[in-house]
C-alpha cells in the first residue's frame, strides 16, 4: 500500500533563500507522525509543502515532489489543491484564539465546511456540526453551534477548529502545534482527542510539536527536523530509547521525569541558526559537543538505522 502523504526529497525556498532541503517523509493510513524540532526548524514550512500552500508566502517546492494518495500535488491545478484543503486534508492550526472568524457564530464555521466538500445543504450540514461537536465532548452542542467565538474558552475554541478539520471527511489531518495556546490540563484533552481520531477514524495525522512529551505519548513514528534539514526518523519507542542523533537525544534530555534532582533538567546551549546563515557541514554542529573536523566540512547523509535513519558522522555518539 503506498503512503497517503509522500514527501521525498523536499526542497523549499522564498526567493533566493533555501529553507528546506532534502526533507523525505511519509505518513500511512491509520499511522501518527510526529514532526518535531525547536521553533525555525522547518517544521511548520514542510506542513505548508505538503498541503501547496506555499505561494501564499511566496515560497515553492525547488526539488523533489509531494504526492497525495499517489497523485503529484505539483501537476494539479489549484482549483484541485483547493479541493483537497478542507475536504480530504483537514488542517487544524496552532492558535485557536485568531483561527475562527470573530463575527460568524460557531455553527456557521463548522457548517460551510462539509456544505462546501461535501455538498450537504443546510440542514445536512447542522446536524454534522452537531455530531462533531458531541463526539468531541462538547456539552450542550446546540447551544455552542450559535455561540460567538468570543464567548468560547481556548480549549473549546480548539475543539471547534478540530470539528472543522473533521467537517470535511478527511483522509489526513495535519495539526500543527495544536495545543500550544493551552493550559497543560486542555492540552492532554486535545491530544487524547487526536490520538482517538486515529485509531476509532483510521485518519493519518501529521502531528507538528516541539513537546517531545506529546510525540512519546500520542505517536507512531516521529521525525525530527533542524535548521531544514531531517536529522533522524524512526518508530517512537526504539528513537526514545537509543537515540542516533545528539540533537534528538538533547531534545528528549529537556523532557521532565518523575523523581529528577533539582536542576538537573538540562537545555540546549544556543540556537537554531537563521537559514541566512547557515553553517556549512553538519548544521548541527556548533551546539553538538561531540563534533568532529568532519562534521564541520561535510554535511551528513542520511544512512539507515534500526527501522529508521539518522544523518549524523556518528550516529548513536549521543547515547
Amino acid at each position: 500500500m503506498s503512503a497517503l502523504l509522500d514527501l521525498d526529497g523536499v526542497g523549499v525556498s522564498i526567493g533566493r533563500l533555501a529553507l528546506l532541503e532534502g526533507i523525505s517523509l511519509t505518513v500511512e493510513r491509520g499511522q501518527v507522525l510526529g514532526l518535531v524540532g525547536e521553533s525555525g526548524s522547518g517544521k511548520s514550512l514542510t506542513a505548508m509543502a505538503a498541503m501547496g500552500l506555499l505561494p501564499l508566502i511566496g515560497g515553492r517546492v525547488t526539488q523533489g515532489s509531494v504526492r497525495f494518495d499517489g497523485q503529484d500535488m505539483a501537476a494539479m491545478t489549484e482549483a484541485q489543491r483547493r479541493a483537497l484543503r478542507g475536504g480530504r486534508i483537514g488542517f487544524v492550526t496552532q492558535n485557536p484564539m485568531t483561527a475562527l472568524d470573530p463575527v460568524q457564530r460557531i455553527g456557521e464555521q463548522v457548517d460551510v465546511v462539509s456544505r462546501l466538500h461535501l455538498g450537504l445543504d443546510r440542514k445536512a450540514a447542522r446536524a454534522r456540526t452537531l455530531d462533531l461537536l458531541t463526539q468531541l465532548r462538547i456539552p450542550e452542542a446546540a447551544a455552542v453551534a450559535e455561540a460567538w467565538p468570543h464567548q468560547l474558552s481556548g480549549g473549546m475554541k480548539q475543539r471547534i477548529v478540530i470539528a472543522m478539520a473533521l467537517a470535511g471527511d478527511p483522509d489526513l489531518i495535519i495539526a500543527d502545534e495544536p495545543t500550544t495556546a493551552l493550559d497543560v490540563t486542555v492540552q492532554a484533552q486535545i491530544i487524547q482527542i487526536l490520538g482517538n481520531l486515529v485509531r476509532e477514524k483510521g485518519v493519518a495525522l501529521l502531528l507538528i510539536t516541539h513537546d517531545m512529551g506529546v510525540v512519546a505519548q500520542v505517536c507512531d513514528r516521529v521525525a525530527v527536523l533542524y535548521a531544514g534539514r531531517l536529522a533522524e526518523e524512526g518508530p517512537v519507542r526504539p528513537l526514545f530509547a537509543a537515540p542516533a542523533h545528539p540533537y534528538t537525544a538533547a531534545l528528549i534530555g529537556c523532557i521532565p521525569q518523575d523523581g529528577m534532582a533539582k536542576g538537573s533538567l538540562t537545555g540546549i546551549p544556543g540556537a537554531v541558526p537563521s537559514a541566512r546563515a547557515f553553517p556549512p557541514g553538519c548544521r548541527f554542529h556548533p551546539r553538538c559537543a561531540r563534533a568532529s573536523d568532519l562534521c564541520r566540512s561535510a554535511p551528513p547523509p542520511i544512512t539507515p538505522q534500526g527501522d529508521g535513519r539518522v544523518a549524523c558522522h556518528h550516529p548513536g555518539a549521543a547515547r
